[in-house]
């Protein structure tokens, strides 16, 4: 067990991590004087490790049956409003990897809502009525995602580099597939001990105990921690996905790079994306707006367990795409030269640090602020040594991680567009300037 302290000047907090002798692991955050508990649980069981490709969505289903019928509570009705009755929250998310619980209550009623978490997720009690109630919940869920244009695009650009995924419009195909079987074989399978990781949140002091004794007794097989699967990326080639009724175009841009960034290029990345879009006087959104080219633009970088990604997004009209896509690739071509200035490197720390400050005012925001690598990697990130961290970014830095992205020569453009295909093409090919193996 290790422990690490919060900085002082947020919310005091300490952390230790917890190996339980069911081999489950987890974080308990200490919060002394909070008057909220947050709990999240996670077990590697989303959509990547359902059985079958045909049966896509068995995860997602299982997720929305997750607050169900289960050894205490006949039905979903007779759960919520048990467990809503004082105000606590509760949710359920499912991703590619993961499966997460989530819940924040209130702290007097921390060791009611956290028995309430291990029967529904200990003892469930599937059934038919709910897995039909809940296959027409998703089919809506996803029908309605195909309203949304930013949604549909990035699992197509995840498909297009390789990722062994679905699109919203394949998975909803899959969904009659689906049987009780099916959920009572996924859960089974996944929600082991040694597949669940953890982080509890609160006023821990004295309770910490309690809580292992507590989480050492849930009913879970032994099982084993599900590996990552992994993908053999390469680039793909530019792809529309027409919708008559789109009025612009919204656009994705993905690099990727074959290894996950350390945290100190990650707060490298992190500076130089606000430095190019993260204010209104920022170097490719600032100058879009300035110009009246597009109303948002963003760029985000992730770190993945075996790969990490750049990408780039937004919406933009067809008359000024050109322009905006200019701008893109003049910015992206004077990092990479040099030619961010200190000045601008120092305002984007400050942001960060500032962000930083006020990323720790809640519990929920403290839990967080650890869940993310925790549930992906075991890695537990020091919250202390964030700010140096950030105060060591340099320009030389930022350039030579970029320019990992733009070695690896590994991305795609994709849009959705009610135009022709040539359009995304000719914008791809201004994109291609900013690769050196693509430049003779």
């Amino acid at each position: 067990m290790g422990e690490q302290k919060g900085d002082e000047r947020q919310v005091k907090h300490t952390t230790q991590e917890v190996r339980l002798k069911n081999g489950a692991r987890g974080l308990l955050v200490d919060v002394p004087g909070a008057t909220v508990m947050s709990f999240q649980f996670q077990f590697r069981a989303g959509n990547r490790y359902v059985k079958h490709k045909d049966i896509y969505e068995t995860a997602h289903i299982m997720e929305h049956m997750a607050f169900g019928a289960n050894a205490e509570y006949k039905s979903e009705h007779a759960y919520e409003a048990e467990f809503t009755k004082n105000g606590a929250y509760h949710n359920a998310y499912t991703s590619d990897l993961s499966m997460v619980y989530v819940a924040d209550c209130a702290d007097f009623e921390w060791q009611r809502i956290l028995h309430l978490q291990q029967v529904a997720i200990c003892q469930p009690r599937f059934n038919n009525a709910e897995l039909e109630a809940e296959k027409g919940n998703v089919r809506s869920e996803l029908t309605g995602y195909l309203n949304n244009h930013s949604r549909v695009l990035w699992p197509k650009i995840q498909q297009l580099l390789g990722e062994d995924i679905l699109t919203y419009w394949q998975r909803i195909q899959t969904i009659n597939n689906v049987s009780l079987k099916d959920i009572k074989e996924h859960y089974a399978r996944t929600h082991t001990a040694q597949n669940m990781r953890f982080v509890i949140a609160g006023k821990l002091h004295g309770r910490r105990k309690e809580i292992i004794r507590n989480l050492e007794e849930w009913q879970l097989e032994p099982g084993v921690r599900f590996p990552v699967p992994q993908d053999k990326l390469s680039s793909g080639k530019p792809t529309i996905i027409r919708r008559k009724e789109a009025s612009n175009i919204t656009f994705g841009l993905s690099l990727m790079v074959p290894r996950e960034l350390n945290d100190n290029e990650l707060e490298a990345m992190n500076c130089l994306d606000h430095i190019l879009t993260g204010t209104m006087h920022s170097r490719i959104y600032g100058a879009a707006r300035a110009k009246g080219l597009a109303y948002g633009i963003f760029s985000d970088t992730s770190a993945g367990f075996y790969d990490s990604s750049w990408d780039f997004g937004g919406q933009v009209n067809h008359d000024t795409a050109g322009r905006l896509f200019d701008i893109i690739v003049r910015e992206v071509q004077s990092v990479v030269s040099g030619g961010i200035k200190d000045g601008e490197l120092e305002a984007a720390k400050s942001y960060a640090l500032g962000r930083y400050q006020m990323g720790a005012q809640t519990v929920s925001q403290i839990s967080g602020f650890y869940t993310n690598r925790y549930f992906a990697d075991g890695v537990v990130k020091n919250y202390e040594k964030v700010p140096d961290a950030i105060k060591a970014v340099t320009c030389e830095q930022m350039v030579e991680t970029a320019k990992l992205f733009l070695d690896a020569n590994t991305w795609v453009l994709a849009a959705v567009t009610s135009e022709e295909k040539d359009e995304v093409v000719q914008l791809s090919d201004k994109l291609a300037k900013v690769f050196p193996s693509s430049v003779e």
